[in-house]
């Protein structure tokens, strides 16, 4: 059972803004492209940053290594002067370097060499000498010297057996180096920036094809079309499913398990599964791959035969799969058998008016005339032919039913100039309810009427029926004997078929169809015979005690 919840009114009298399903999947993906694009900005500029500080470092260090290793250097320690000899080979170094400064000390720190001679003979600033002067370690620091912060590589100064005479300081401002980094992280925002909008237009077209692609409705609108979709699935009286391309279930109702299934199985979940695991020869697959649709197709699903109709489902010009609906074709049988009836009776009635019609017309002429005796002597004579008619159909057949439907047939037959004769012979001692019953009148009147479509073209005096039944002995057998053209051995062949005429017109084939099923139902059989007067001969046989209850047996007749 399905539920649709009354929203709450008092929540509700203030309206709300919602934002569209555009809307928020702009929003939603624009923020999370933002987000995406704060967190990898920031790695990159990090990774920037670390990388060129990285690199200069080892530039420093590389230069303060090859000015240590310069031999002038380590000789000019044993000078009495060696500013004068060192900082005249630092300072051109320094300018082919682009260093900041490249300054040599001595183990107390003072120094030989600097951009600013002014500071030569001065001690180092900074305070980061002592693993190259104390352990003879070259490395990369970062501190602040008399030129600001910067990044220096410092290598120890060693004479010539090995002792630790001095250290070289190579540096490169931190500002130069921050300078460096933001000329390259310009580049990196720019890109990103760029990113960050194409991301925000993809978003965009995003939202749009999604909205598109569901028909402009909003998540509401398909939760309440699901749920009523899912209403009408399940309560329709036609079994109903839907597979994907590759044949795989994706919709099943009720009425299909029903059909499919016997209520000791269980199949809860098909979804998902081939439809052959469940139905093999659907044909579904020959519509999936034609893409031509099946209408009225007879099969056997489950246990049951079934008239099937099978259309494909295309989304945007391809196949996208298939629906199968189908019904029981007893069901519809038992529509159409009701039908059928109906049309006798309308048809009986239709006789019975006309015939009645042409006798009051009768007796209102014999009256304007003033021939009042032969109007009396035509009314008695109508009743005596109504009475005796009743008294035979009464003699022959039990059933009031039977009565009514034979009395029916011959008013039709003589509104039609055809003669109906009931063997002396025929009856039918019992009153029989039920299926039984109603396939016996099923029977009689088909037959009948498919006599009366057979000699309605020959000329009157030679438009005869013989109808002849009888209950005596375990079965119920009625034959119908017609003076028509009867059936040819290729038309007999085909004869019970549904929607196979003779007349080759459409909407027709159908009562003598019913009647055999309806017939083979109770466990008995119809069959074509030559007949006697030169047409066709229909027997029918049910048995008195087979096929379904017989409810509402007896003996005797109703007046």
């Amino acid at each position: 059972m399905f539920h649709f919840h009354k929203p709450n009114n008092k929540r509700n009298l203030e309206p709300k803004a919602t934002l569209s399903l555009k809307s928020k999947m702009i929003i939603l993906i624009s923020l999370l492209i933002l987000g995406i694009f704060i967190l990898l900005t920031w790695f990159l500029h990090s990774f920037i940053s670390n990388t060129i500080e990285d690199q200069v470092g080892k530039r420093a260090l590389s230069v303060a290594q090859s000015v240590a290793n310069i031999p002038e250097i380590s000789s000019a320690f044993e000078l009495n002067h060696p500013a004068s000899v060192i900082q005249e080979i630092v300072a051109p170094i320094q300018e082919e370097t682009a260093a900041e400064f490249i300054v040599v000390g001595n183990k107390e720190g003072i120094r030989y060499s600097h951009p600013d001679p002014g500071r030569i003979g001065e001690k180092m600033i900074g305070g980061d000498n002592a693993r190259a002067l104390q352990e003879g370690e070259a490395y990369v620091s970062q501190s602040e010297g008399s030129l600001g912060l910067s990044i220096r590589g410092k290598v120890p100064v060693r004479d010539e057996t090995g002792n630790i005479i001095g250290v070289v300081s190579v540096g490169f401002l931190n500002e130069d180096v921050q300078s460096i980094i933001a000329n390259q992280s310009k580049s990196l925002w720019l890109t990103m920036i760029g990113i960050v909008v194409l991301g925000i237009a993809g978003a965009i077209f995003i939202a749009h094809h999604i909205k598109k692609l569901l028909f402009n409705m909003e998540p509401k609108d398909i939760s309440y079309l699901l749920l009523q979709k899912e209403a009408i699935l399940q309560s329709t009286h036609e079994g109903m499913i839907a597979v994907d391309h590759n044949g795989m279930i994706t919709m099943i109702n009720k009425a299909a398990k029903q059909i499919l299934f016997r209520e000791d199985q269980q199949f809860e979940h098909v979804s998902g599964k081939s439809i052959d695991q469940f139905i093999p020869n659907t044909g579904l697959f020959e519509v999936l791959k034609s893409g031509k649709s099946q209408y009225d197709k007879e099969m056997i699903f489950g246990e049951s035969i079934v008239l099937v109709n099978q259309v494909p489902v295309y989304m945007e010009g391809e196949i996208a799969g298939a629906v199968s609906t189908f019904r029981k074709k007893t069901e519809i049988e038992h529509v159409t058998q009701e039908l059928q009836q109906i049309k006798q009776y309308a048809n009986a009635q239709r006789a019975q008016t006309h015939e009645f019609s042409n006798s009051l017309y009768t007796i209102l002429g014999l009256l304007q005339l003033g021939e009042r005796e032969e109007a009396i002597d035509f009314i008695k004579k109508k009743r005596n032919i109504q009475e005796k008619q009743s008294q035979i159909l009464t003699k022959h057949a039990a059933d009031p039913v039977v009565q009514g439907l034979l009395q029916g047939k011959i008013n039709q037959a003589n509104e039609l100039g055809v003669t109906i004769s009931i063997h002396p012979d025929s009856q039918l001692n019992h009153v029989y309810g039920g299926d039984k019953q109603e396939t016996l009148i099923t029977g009689i009147g088909n037959m009948l009427e498919n006599a009366l479509e057979s000699v309605k073209g020959n000329q009157e005096k030679e438009r005869q029926i013989n109808l002849f039944f009888t209950d005596i002995g375990d079965d119920i057998v009625v034959e119908v004997d017609d003076s028509g053209q009867g059936i040819s051995e290729e038309a007999a062949a085909h004869i019970f078929e549904q929607g196979y005429s003779t007349k080759g017109e459409k909407n027709r084939g159908i009562g003598l169809a019913l009647t055999q099923h309806a017939v083979q139902k109770q466990g008995g059989q119809i069959m074509l015979e030559e007949g006697e007067m030169g047409g066709a001969c229909f027997v029918m046989i049910i048995p008195k005690n087979g096929g379904d209850s017989d409810e509402g047996q007896h003996t005797g007749s109703y007046y």
